[in-house]
């Protein structure tokens, strides 16, 4: 869903004020140049960023898709390059998989380099897929391990991507608007030293169930 930036410096300015800060922010020595509102936009699109990567998937919206094109590794394995936007995995499924993968492992995990193990019952199967997040020569991509054959297609690739200010609008995942908020005013407090921060951003973390 797409919001106004200028509805979320309002919603944030409210939590600003019942914590009694907004006052204390706008007469601190610390804003020279910038207003509140300059401060509070500067942080909604971190504050989205930050809330959306760590909440479960029921919380977020239905993304966008990807894998338009799919390349064919050894053991019919096989990887597709991811969007430049992207931020966070939501689903992707082969055609011949049973289940879907809804959270890929990175490079650094263990679980990586027993993917080209000699084994072929230690990898990823159709059974119980395995989808890593890995940095290649064509740039971020997606690799999946494995299905039965290379004749299958992608069913289901859909990510979430990087929340970006555009013409005045960010579009956030709607379950996940009340954490943002909570979290940019933490951020807005955070940012000219004030303590309440941390218990904004507890009341973030408190909404994320």
């Amino acid at each position: 869903m797409i919001y106004q930036i200028c509805d979320i410096c309002k919603a944030i300015r409210i939590i600003l004020d019942q914590n009694a800060i907004s006052e204390q922010l706008i007469t601190s020595g610390d804003i020279d140049t910038l207003s509140l509102n300059e401060i509070i936009g500067s942080k909604i699109a971190d504050a989205a960023r930050i809330v959306e990567v760590a909440a479960p998937n029921y919380m977020l919206d239905s993304g966008c898709n990807f894998a338009d094109a799919v390349y064919w590794n050894e053991e019919c394995s096989g990887w597709t390059i991811l969007p430049d936007d992207f931020m966070r995995l939501i689903v992707f499924k082969m055609s011949d998989w049973e289940r879907a993968v809804y959270a890929a492992i990175s490079e650094d995990d263990p679980q990586y380099a027993i993917q080209s193990s000699r084994w072929k019952g230690l990898r990823g199967t159709a059974q119980r897929p395995v989808c890593a997040i890995v940095v290649r020569a064509e740039g971020k991509v997606l690799e999946f391990y494995s299905c039965k054959t290379e004749e299958a297609t992608v069913e289901q690739a859909v990510y979430l991507p990087i929340p970006q200010i555009v013409d005045g609008g960010i579009e956030l995942c709607e379950r996940c608007y009340d954490p943002i908020l909570y979290h940019a005013a933490g951020l807005v407090a955070q940012s000219l030293g004030i303590e309440t921060a941390s218990s904004m951003f507890e009341i973030s973390k408190s909404l994320i169930v």
